[in-house]
């Protein structure tokens, strides 16, 4: 397996593009499925996650094609219903195909899904959706069996905001017959990017960015071109690594707003921030001031930027606890953190991070997508080397994160494993 080299303690300074978002193009993808023909998305990055999902629109039928950056779904003959326990089982996001599968074929033979080892995730609140617009349910042999002859709207109100449940829901309401009133919904921002998208589609969907969605069924969705919006969790870890490295750096094609809780909490650690329209620079303060987070749906501080923050916070002048209420088991990048020479303690589901002068090179071990992301801002800061294994995981979120790095000044090499 690869593994990424890092000699810490350089500065940085430059500019960093960010990339399209990850988490939006992804349920995007599936939504295709809604309209037969072809659809043309831009600033699709180059990941191992898209990938993943290309196969598995394969297997549906669909015909998938990426070139620079440009991603184009024909779903003409897409007339397969079952997404494989081989694929599905290697990234959580393939559930997303269960909603529009149901909404095509009428059927969906869906396997449970994998991803990161981050704690329990479970797939109730998606099939208890598709339970409420009349669809019956099966669990059996590992697999989701729903059939419905006829989708009809509903009134639904998540037990807790759930962004994969609301995208799954939004998926299939939008051809299914009436009004479907949905309560307590996801308002991140890749929520949006998907409402946009199938409103462009055809979709009559009312309430985007708050916690309640009316969408009005239609009897057809048409393929769309569209571009795809920023990344903000690539966005916020670099303007991290510009703060734990001490150094001054810009990241350009960003929507500010969308981390304004990460940009709230870097300026309370001491950092100055330039913020243009899509464009921010950070300028770092000379000594780091601990800060607290607790994670909470958007828009509060995001579980995907916790990790990096917990590495920022092991070299802060002082003592701070994180909490993440999302995933409260997302805590194994402490024990590696921790091999660098943080002091990091676990109370419970609370990471107490008392912050070190600096940090020290090692080698650590991923153990999932932020975590990775976290040890490389880690090893950036640290003094010497460190060598950071599993990098696969890295590689699901981040377009060659190393070329990025590399171009603001950062001694970062892949090593072919």
């Amino acid at each position: 397996m690869d593994k990424f080299v890092i000699i810490g303690g350089k500065k940085l300074a430059g500019n960093v593009k960010i990339s399209g978002a990850k988490n939006a193009i992804l349920p995007i993808m599936t939504a295709a499925l809604l309209a037969k023909g072809k659809s043309v998305f831009h600033n699709v990055p180059h990941l191992n996650d898209i990938k993943m999902m290309a196969h598995v629109l394969r297997v549906l039928g669909a015909r998938v094609e990426y070139e620079n950056e440009t991603l184009s779904i024909d779903t003409t003959h897409a007339d397969y219903y079952e997404a494989p326990y081989e694929l599905v089982s290697k990234m959580r996001a393939s559930i997303y195909v269960l909603g529009p599968l149901l909404a095509r074929c009428g059927k969906a033979r869906v396997s449970f899904p994998g991803g990161c080892a981050i704690g329990t995730r479970p797939v109730d609140l998606h099939l208890k959706v598709m339970e409420a617009l009349g669809a019956k349910i099966e669990i059996e042999h590992g697999y989701i069996n729903a059939v419905c002859d006829h989708l009809k709207g509903a009134k639904i109100r998540f037990e807790k905001v759930s962004v994969g449940a609301t995208a799954n829901a939004i998926m299939v309401a939008v051809l299914a017959d009436g009004v479907t009133d949905l309560h307590n919904v996801a308002k991140e921002p890749e929520i949006g990017n998907l409402i946009d998208c199938l409103i462009l589609m055809g979709a009559k969907i009312d309430g985007r960015d708050t916690n309640h969605l009316q969408i009005t069924g239609v009897d057809i969705l048409l393929p769309i071109e569209t571009e795809m919006m920023p990344d903000r969790i690539e966005a916020g870890t670099f303007l991290i690594a510009g703060a734990i490295t001490g150094s001054r750096i810009s990241i350009s094609n960003c929507v500010p707003e969308h981390i304004q809780s990460l940009l709230d909490r870097l300026i309370q650690t001491g950092c100055k921030l330039n913020v243009e329209k899509k464009r921010i620079e950070i300028i770092p303060p000379s000594k780091i001031l601990p800060v607290d987070i607790v994670t909470y749906p958007y828009p509060d501080f995001p579980t995907d930027l916790q990790a990096q923050f917990m590495a920022l916070m092991s070299l802060s002048q002082g003592e701070s606890r994180i909490e993440d209420t999302i995933f409260p088991d997302r805590l194994m990048h402490v024990a590696e953190l921790n091999r660098l020479d943080a002091n990091i303690s676990l109370e419970k589901h609370v990471a107490v991070v008392s912050g070190v002068n600096s940090l020290s090179g090692a080698m650590v071990m991923a153990t999932d997508l932020r975590a990775s992301a976290a040890l490389v801002l880690a090893g950036l800061a640290a003094k010497g080397k460190t060598t950071i294994s599993r990098i696969y995981h890295i590689d699901r979120g981040y377009d060659k994160i190393e070329n990025k790095l590399q171009k603001i000044g950062a001694d970062i090499k892949r090593i072919k494993g």
